[in-house]
């Protein structure tokens, strides 16, 4: 991807200082690998540039996001395409992850066809084991009801789709906190959700490790934008037991980290297209972006070394 970028300063295929192109965002996922309960990332980019096996480990799996398949505007006009790479990317590294997950908004408008294009594209792909939650975009039409007759096959799905799966010693657990937006587009775990979910892991013992992913963020990434979730601090709640908890979540198209104790949360990019980051004059979905500052690094790391914005006044980027 390197002919798209013009300054990689981090070699990791984006542009820090300015995307000439959004196919700089083309082939975005993050590979996650599990040796003694400790959880490792690295790019798809990082890969591809070591070009080398990597080393070996308990377990391996990759998460991708916000495919937006459907979605045509000037950001990305070709998102099936940028898809396509990404799936590329994962078919060429030495050692295919074990699974996938997928953290939501497959589509663009939740359409049939939308949804067909993802499926007939994801064939290609050699890693055949996916795991998935919704998007905001996955349920438009019907509350979801097409997203789970299709994509909740393979789980023991609860409620309207949260679930969870235990491999070589890791819990997963995977929620859906898009079903009843809150004011502002905040997510929602719910009532009943948060129930089963303290239910299933009341019996794990504390030395399990947990990973937890949903669509919108489970920590205020900025609430102002709807980048958050109401009741995340209940569910956060019944993890803190454990020893190592990773939170993974989409939505905002852009790697954002957090580690509060023994919670690690990262949000991933977008297969499709860059959102702007709080306090940018960038319409969603644009691929410029503004310095507005830095991360506190007592709390916050972004891969692309800006803040989510503490301003009442930033602007909040159109649907």
């Amino acid at each position: 991807m390197s002919d798209y970028i013009s300054h990689d300063h981090e070699h990791d295929g984006i542009d820090r200082r300015g995307f000439l192109h959004c196919m700089a965002w083309a082939g975005t996922g993050l590979l996650w690998t599990i040796s003694g309960g400790v959880l490792a990332s690295r790019t798809l980019a990082q890969i591809a540039k070591a070009g080398e096996p990597l080393p070996a480990t308990d377990l391996s799996f990759l998460q991708i996001s916000d495919s937006h398949i459907g979605f045509s505007k000037e950001a990305n006009k070709d998102v099936t395409a940028t898809f396509k790479i990404a799936l590329d990317r994962i078919n060429a590294m030495p050692t295919p992850p074990s699974f996938l997950i997928h953290t939501g908004d497959i589509s663009q408008l939740s359409k049939p066809e939308e949804f067909d294009t993802f499926d007939e594209v994801l064939k290609s792909c050699r890693t055949k084991d996916v795991f998935y939650v919704p998007g905001e975009h996955d349920v438009l039409n019907d509350g979801g009801k097409l997203y789970r007759e299709r994509y909740l096959k393979s789980v023991e799905g609860k409620g309207s789709g949260w679930y969870s799966f235990n491999k070589n010693g890791v819990h997963f657990i995977g929620l859906v906190n898009v079903l009843d937006l809150q004011a502002g587009g905040l997510g929602q775990l719910g009532d009943e959700q948060l129930k089963w979910l303290e239910a299933d892991v009341k019996d794990l013992s504390a030395d399990t490790p947990v990973v937890v992913f949903a669509h919108i963020p489970l920590w205020a990434v900025y609430p102002q934008w709807g980048w958050g979730t109401s009741d995340s601090e209940r569910a956060l709640g019944y993890l803190k037991r454990f020893g190592s908890v990773t939170v993974l979540n989409g939505h905002i198209h852009q790697v954002l980290q957090k580690v509060e104790g023994n919670v690690a949360f990262h949000t991933a990019m977008s297969t499709a297209f860059p959102q702007p980051h709080c306090g940018s004059t960038a319409q969603s979905g644009m691929c410029a972006k503004t310095t507005i500052g830095v991360l506190d690094p007592r709390s916050f790391t972004s891969a692309s070394s800006h803040s989510s914005c503490s301003s009442p006044s930033c602007p909040r980027p159109p649907a």
